[in-house]
């Protein structure tokens, strides 16, 4: 039953149905379904972001994101150590936004906003350096 009503739902509705499935599990509830963490994080993590960042910068953050960590909040680089959805390096610099750096895509996204406004104006100035560079 639960398979059917969630099929009706957009990806953004699924992933709420998810997070709803997950704390009904917690209270005890028996649970029918439930998605996966990585299915439910980047669209968590966008949803977020678009609480955060002004609209009409949004698609460029969005893109530095999709294109530095895929919308993983865990994404590390192996021979950098650069860390999460905006790739910080040293990572250990986002803690300035929260304790909660490592796991917590909203203190990311904050650190990432931050930064892009203080060193490029804006997302949109990040992104059109990025564009030119491949890096931000």
């Amino acid at each position: 039953m639960f398979r059917s009503i969630s099929s009706r739902f957009s990806a953004r509705n699924k992933s709420a149905v998810a997070a709803a499935t997950v704390l009904l599990g917690a209270s005890g509830a028996v649970m029918a379904v439930t998605a996966p963490a990585s299915a439910a994080a980047p669209t968590s993590a966008q949803a977020v972001a678009k609480k955060m960042v002004p609209a009409g910068q949004y698609q460029c953050f969005s893109k530095i994101v999709e294109h530095e960590s895929g919308w993983d909040h865990t994404a590390t680089n192996a021979s950098s150590g650069a860390y999460g959805l905006v790739q910080a390096l040293p990572a250990s610099k986002m803690a300035s936004a929260g304790s909660d750096w490592k796991t917590n895509p909203a203190t990311q996204i904050e650190w990432g906003l931050d930064y892009m406004n203080d060193r490029y104006g804006s997302p949109c100035g990040a992104w059109e350096f990025w564009q030119n560079n491949h890096w931000y």
